[in-house]
């Protein structure tokens, strides 16, 4: 679907040579990227900033819609559609930081300037987000039309497409959101606002906020000289109540208020061309300790859940003088058929790369599994050079390839040899494409087993590849252990995302996290229900809901490296100014989907379409739709909703519901394991009217050919008389007929699907 995208970007921009702007040279047509901007990926023409795209299957109407060219007319059509960059005319973008999330707001204007103002086109909207990025709403104007996107039940949503299939609108990749707004005329502007939220990455003690706001040049209005208003506001909330460090910042931001845990920055400037870098800010504000805070917080009126808010921060600080855990690792990985080429490679690097990173005295295995299971060890490795070199040698040749996906007898093994860990921290790295009948039994016996081990037990760390494997799976098989969980749903990333992951989980520096006195409550609840392990690679964030009064005086405990007692206090504070519902929203849903599925509850699949609609994150128990409402001038007497305009005339609003596509990942794809399909994103292309029209006309010839021979064929009519040729030729001509008509139903149904 991206490389798709990308050549429909690359067919539109040589079409957009058309569109004559005048004699000014200083406004010619847009250029490609430069060959060693082509060399820096292999998609060059995918966003990397919000755009507008005008969607041309008729190469015809381009055109200037204010100076016609009148250029010879292009026959024939764009199959797949061209899509040719919108200019914009201006960009304002507005992100909120709190804690480890950053809420973002752009708000910008596209013109039509492609498109003859007699002709119509469709524009597509592509929004490229950041870490972790959910897409929480778009809303459009146009002159008498405006478009905004909702999230309705997932019910309802199935009924709607009963009756209109859905417009094309989802993920092009997993961090870029598209939509489509139909039939726009040539030279309209459109006023769009999009909203997303998304993760703040962590390292060292800083925080690092990346927006995609790179635009390309071809995007600047052909005028000569004008220049263009470029604003962007930021507003940094870090929640500890101490004074925040800025350490980085691509744009030049004026600092416009500083107080206790707060900033806010502001920049306006008039530019001739659009920002060409990402936006990119980074800022410290903890300590060289382990430092945390609790905040408490009101329900919202709106919510159906009435019980208090609270949230609690651990961070990690930036120096740590603690004694290190020891590790007993094990790396259990999927060896099946469709893990084989880059994916497994990957797979194998970065575990070379983590094995590296152990320490002398930790201790660590390596198994596979298909069908059958393989070891590298019949027991736990001490780490020594020539422990960890044999290790990546049995991983190169015994990372080939395999039948079936059987994942229970690798975890119970791994668990097995981890049973007698004394004094270290175990930990299981989990990696996996695929999805199974058993994995709820899976997780019941993991669960068993959890339950009968020692003080510290084993800590699963999922990793899924694909969007064939089941995350919530995944997600649920880490939160019973108290482990961390990552994903990558297209295989360009595998190895960073891996690395991601073994650096997080290596690096814990706090286990056995408990919050004091959370158990006098009254209808506690937290997320997640087990608190993860503190890392110096991450913060901890945890969300709850409660009633009754919150203790004034709350305490964090734990185990360190050495295993000795760790408390500290936590500064219990009002979050007036912090929507801390939309913060954690993400989270929370992802971390209930997972328990839903777990547990097969209705309730509960209910209870998160409501969290679902209530803050704008998507689910798979939602669906989005786009709102069209239409203004339209009628006299006086129509009925309908109405408002006056200056000339007496009255507006009538005529609304249209269109569905799109599913935003959810789902909960893996059986049969894609069973037949080894390989990870990736995007759909699997279905056969269009044409091929099934050759596939059904030659269905009974083919069969037929099948049942006998040419020589049987020919000795047979050598023998037959005139007569019975002729009842035999009115036999076959009947029966073209029938396969004829069979041909032209299976053509209607494949036209009906598209």
């Amino acid at each position: 679907m991206a490389e798709d995208f990308a050549r429909a970007v690359d067919d539109g921009l040589k079409l957009a040579k058309r569109i004559y702007f005048g004699k000014d040279r200083a406004v010619a047509a847009p250029r490609p990227p430069a060959p060693m901007d082509r060399s820096s990926t292999t998609q060059p023409y995918l966003p990397t900033a919000p755009m507008v795209y005008a969607v041309i299957p008729d190469p015809g109407i381009v055109d200037n819609p204010d100076l016609p060219s009148y250029q010879p007319h292009v026959h024939g059509r764009c199959d797949p559609p061209a899509l040719i960059p919108l200019q914009m005319n201006s960009i304002e973008l507005d992100v909120d930081c709190y804690l480890d999330t950053a809420l973002v707001t752009v708000t910008g204007s596209w013109r039509v300037h492609c498109v003859m103002g007699s002709k119509r086109c469709d524009c597509r909207i592509a929004i490229p987000m950041g870490e972790q990025g959910s897409i929480l709403g778009v809303e459009v104007e146009i002159p008498r039309k405006s478009y905004t996107t909702q999230l309705i039940t997932a019910e309802d949503g199935n009924e709607f497409e009963k009756t209109a299939l859905p417009e094309t609108g989802g993920f092009l990749k997993p961090n870029i959101f598209t939509l489509t707004i139909p039939q726009v005329d040539g030279g309209t502007n459109l006023s769009i606002k999009m909203t997303w939220s998304q993760k703040l990455t962590y390292n060292e003690g800083q925080f690092f906020l990346d927006i995609p706001f790179n635009f390309p040049e071809y995007v600047t209005p052909a005028v000569k000289k004008i220049s263009k208003r470029e604003k962007i506001y930021l507003s940094v909330n870090a929640g500890t109540g101490t004074e925040v460090l800025c350490k980085g910042c691509s744009h030049q931001l004026k600092e416009k208020l500083r107080s206790a845990g707060k900033l806010r920055f502001a920049y306006e400037a008039d530019v001739l061309k659009w920002s060409n870098t990402d936006f990119s800010f980074s800022y410290m504000a903890s300590s060289s300790n382990i430092v945390g805070g609790l905040f408490l917080q009101s329900a919202p009126v709106h919510d159906d859940d009435q019980r208090d808010i609270f949230s609690f921060y651990l961070f990690p600080g930036k120096q740590q003088k603690t004694k290190a855990f020891k590790r007993e690792v094990v790396f259990v990985v999927d060896i099946s058929k469709s893990m084989s080429g880059k994916p497994l490679e990957d797979v194998n690097n970065a575990i070379s790369t983590a094995l590296s990173k152990l320490n002398p005295g930790d201790s660590f295995n390596i198994i596979t599994f298909s069908d059958d299971t393989s070891l590298f060890s019949t027991s736990m490795e001490s780490v020594t050079s020539d422990a960890v070199e044999r290790g990546i040698e049995w991983m190169n040749k015994n990372f080939v390839v395999a039948d079936g996906t059987n994942m229970l007898p690798p975890l119970e093994k791994a668990v097995e040899m981890l049973s007698n860990t004394r004094g270290s921290i175990p930990m299981i790295f989990f990696v996996t494409d695929g999805s199974v009948e058993d994995e709820r039994h899976i997780c019941d016996v993991m669960k068993k087993h959890l339950a009968s081990a020692g003080s510290v037990c084993p800590r699963i760390h999922t990793f899924g590849l694909g969007i064939f494997c089941n995350h919530y799976f995944l997600q649920m098989l880490a939160n019973l252990s108290c482990g961390q969980h990552e994903s990558v749903y297209n295989t360009d990333h595998i190895e960073e995302r891996m690395d991601k992951l073994f650096t997080k989980a290596l690096s814990t520096i706090l286990v056995n996290i408990t919050i004091e006195p959370l158990q006098s409550l009254v209808e506690v609840e937290v997320y997640p229900s087990n608190i993860p392990d503190l890392t110096s690679a991450s913060p901890l964030m945890i969300y709850g809901r409660y009633r009754g009064k919150f203790p004034e005086n709350v305490i964090a405990k734990g185990l360190l490296g050495d295993l000795s007692s760790f408390s500290t206090d936590l500064t219990v504070q009002s979050a007036k100014d912090m929507p801390l519902d939309k913060v954690f929203a993400k989270n929370v849903i992802d971390l209930l989907t997972a328990e839903a599925w777990l547990s097969e509850d209705k309730q509960l699949k209910e209870k998160i379409t409501k969290l679902s609609i209530q803050t704008g994150v998507p689910s798979e128990y939602t669906r989005m739709i786009q709102l069209e409402n239409t203004e339209e001038l009628k006299p006086s007497e129509t009925g309908g909703k109405k408002k006056t305009t200056s000339n007496g005339d009255k507006q009538k609003m005529i609304s249209r519901t269109i569905p799109l596509q599913s935003l959810g990942i789902g909960f893996g794809d059986k049969t894609a394991t069973r037949e080894n399909v390989p990870p990736g994103f995007g759909e699997q292309k279905a056969p269009d009217a044409a091929e099934k029209f050759v596939k059904a006309a030659s269905s009974c010839c083919v069969s037929l050919c099948n049942k006998c021979c040419c020589m049987c064929c020919v000795q047979c009519c050598s023998k037959l008389n005139d007569q019975c040729v002729l009842v035999f030729t009115q036999l076959f001509t009947a029966i073209a007929c029938i396969a004829c008509f069979e041909c032209c139903t299976t053509v209607c149904c494949a036209g009906d699907d598209g």
